[in-house]
């Protein structure tokens, strides 16, 4: 299968998207099925991971609604409180359902840059673990240290890295170095834990005007230190509309990836979603 390993519905309407610009025309809108689909089938993709995009249990439900009427998702990251172990009961309901795949706390939103690491949240690592699901780790730069430390506690809890952690792709654009520090970071979780990556959210990080050989040191990166059977493709559309349509983003992903072998290529635009997610 061809995957789509990231990417969002959203009803903003149901008024619990509290990161979403109110004045902002592309994302403010509702997005679902319908506009994704055509755009899905002109690009061969068979399937997606659909994931949250807002911190509630409405919106976790709302995503395994779509899922059940809508066979391209393939599988549904929800969310749940992890400051109230009573979760516990709704994530053990949730893992039930056959496209419910795991969780994703909003850390990048976070003011506290240790919420991570806080006592009153690790039964919910544990019970990732002990459902057997996975972690879509959503941060930035400076959560890398955090991270690390959190994935070497937790060594059998299924982790991706989202948006190769967000790195300020725009500040690199305008000869700051933003990559050293968030290279050693990425180094240091592809070779120290067994987390997975997202090559996802990269145009988002970057200034307008943006290039492929902007993105490539930070694409080039991540396959070498994580490697192809650890690296996913995903669009994080709609998102990813800020910088680029769906098209865009996927032909530069293509041209990214253009000199790796076909294998390679092969698992991170599907079998290393499909391995990790467990995709039927």
């Amino acid at each position: 299968m061809k995957i789509d390993a990231h990417q969002h519905f959203w009803q903003p309407r149901r008024g619990d998207y509290d990161w979403m610009p109110k004045d902002n025309e592309t994302l403010n809108r509702a997005y679902g099925p319908s506009d994704l689909a055509q755009t899905l089938k002109d690009h061969d993709i068979d399937g997606t991971v659909l994931v949250q995009a807002a911190a509630t249990i409405h919106e976790t439900e709302y995503m395994l609604g779509l899922a059940d009427a809508t066979p391209f998702i393939k599988g549904v990251v929800g969310w749940v409180d992890f400051e109230d172990r009573h979760q516990i009961t709704e994530l053990t309901r949730l893992a039930k359902h056959p496209k419910f795949l795991g969780v994703r706390p909003m850390i990048q939103d976070i003011p506290d840059v240790d919420w991570m690491l806080r006592p009153d949240v690790q039964w919910a690592y544990a019970a990732i673990i002990d459902l057997d699901l996975t972690l879509d780790a959503l941060g930035f730069p400076k959560h890398l240290g955090n991270f690390l430390t959190l994935l070497q506690r937790y060594p059998d809890m299924r982790t991706v890295i989202d948006h190769c952690m967000k790195p300020q792709v725009r500040d690199q654009q305008t000869g700051k170095d933003a990559f050293s520090f968030w290279a050693d970071g990425m180094s240091r979780l592809a070779t120290e834990t067994t987390a997975y990556c997202k090559l996802s959210g990269l145009v988002t990080e970057a200034a307008g005007g943006w290039s492929v050989s902007d993105l490539a040191p930070f694409a080039r990166h991540v396959i070498s230190e994580f490697s192809a059977g650890r690296v996913m493709w995903g669009s994080d559309w709609p998102v990813c509309r800020l910088q680029a349509e769906y098209p865009n983003w996927h032909q530069a992903a293509q041209e990214l990836t253009n000199d790796l072998s076909q294998n390679d290529q092969t698992q991170i635009f599907g079998r290393t979603a499909a391995k990790f997610y467990r995709l039927s």
